[in-house]
């Protein structure tokens, strides 16, 4: 009778066995999430401007992850003038969305990832709420309430504070932060620019929109996060946050299938399988790695 080695853990040798052992191998998966960006305050006179919209959340990490495993994937969409953002999630990491501008005559800036930049005299909402670590945002600027322009706040931006508007202009919405987790670097969720009578903030790098000087604030960049530009002048709305997004990154031996209301593209770079999902259609929406 021929001599047989006894299996180590059920493995005979076989190529069959190997690849069924490799199948139930631990998944390292590295995330990007992103929240969608607020919107920007509207303006009610020449004097009451609007802040900008906070940026979305931005969070990243690795986490490991089951073959065969499937978890719920969602990507938020940006907010309408004067509207909060909505949130990203992977399993179970959350993004928030950004917070909204303040803006007509009463209307204060929310809390959120980063928060929305202040009305007429009034603060910033606050970022990172909830709190993260690391930090999911910012806070955004103050508005002031000084001639001759009376800009507002900038919005929150995921690695800088939206800065306080002056007598002089808008504040600029904070700046994003880079990652290059698509393969190349791109800089997401930055704050909207404050607006003012004239001379309105700057957007935020990473897709903030630009205030609005006596005009419309401009919409924060799609699948960026970027929050909206608060609305110059009188009686101008303030622009739509951008969407938000969610990267996956996991070896290229291993494959990802989402349910069919996910919209992803997916590409390859040094040795790691990528997917990119720039929208979902409901909150129930999975992905399964393999």
């Amino acid at each position: 009778m021929p001599f047989k080695l006894a299996s180590q853990s059920g493995l005979t040798g076989t190529g069959r066995q190997r690849s069924a052992l490799r199948a139930r191998a631990p998944i390292s998966v590295d995330y990007l999430v992103v929240a969608g960006g607020g919107g920007g305050g509207n303006a009610a006179t020449s004097v009451t401007s609007g802040g900008g919209g906070g940026a979305g959340g931005f969070r990243t990490g690795n986490l490991v992850s089951n073959a065969g495993a499937s978890y719920f994937v969602t990507v938020g969409g940006g907010g309408a003038a004067m509207t909060a953002g909505n949130d990203s999630a992977f399993r179970s990491i959350t993004a928030t969305a950004g917070g909204r501008g303040g803006g007509s005559t009463s209307t204060n800036a929310t809390d959120g990832g980063s928060g929305g930049g202040g009305r007429i005299g009034a603060a910033g909402g606050n970022g990172n709420t909830p709190s993260t670590t690391p930090s999911q945002g910012t806070n955004g600027g103050s508005g002031a309430n000084s001639a001759p322009n009376f800009g507002m706040g900038g919005g929150g931006g995921a690695s800088q504070a939206g800065a306080n508007g002056t007598g002089s202009g808008g504040g600029k919405g904070g700046d994003g932060t880079a990652s290059s987790i698509s393969g190349s670097s791109v800089t997401y969720a930055g704050g909207g620019g404050g607006g003012a009578d004239a001379s309105a903030g700057a957007g935020g790098s990473g897709g903030g929109g630009n205030g609005g000087g006596v005009g419309v604030g401009a919409n924060g960049t799609a699948n960026r996060g970027g929050g909206g530009g608060g609305g110059g002048g009188s009686a101008n709305s303030g622009g739509s946050g951008g969407s938000g997004i969610v990267i996956l990154s996991i070896p290229e031996a291993n494959t990802a299938t989402f349910s069919g209301g996910v919209t992803q593209t997916s590409t390859t770079s040094g040795g790691r399988r990528i997917y990119t999902i720039t929208a979902t259609t409901t909150t129930s929406e999975t992905v399964t790695f393999a």
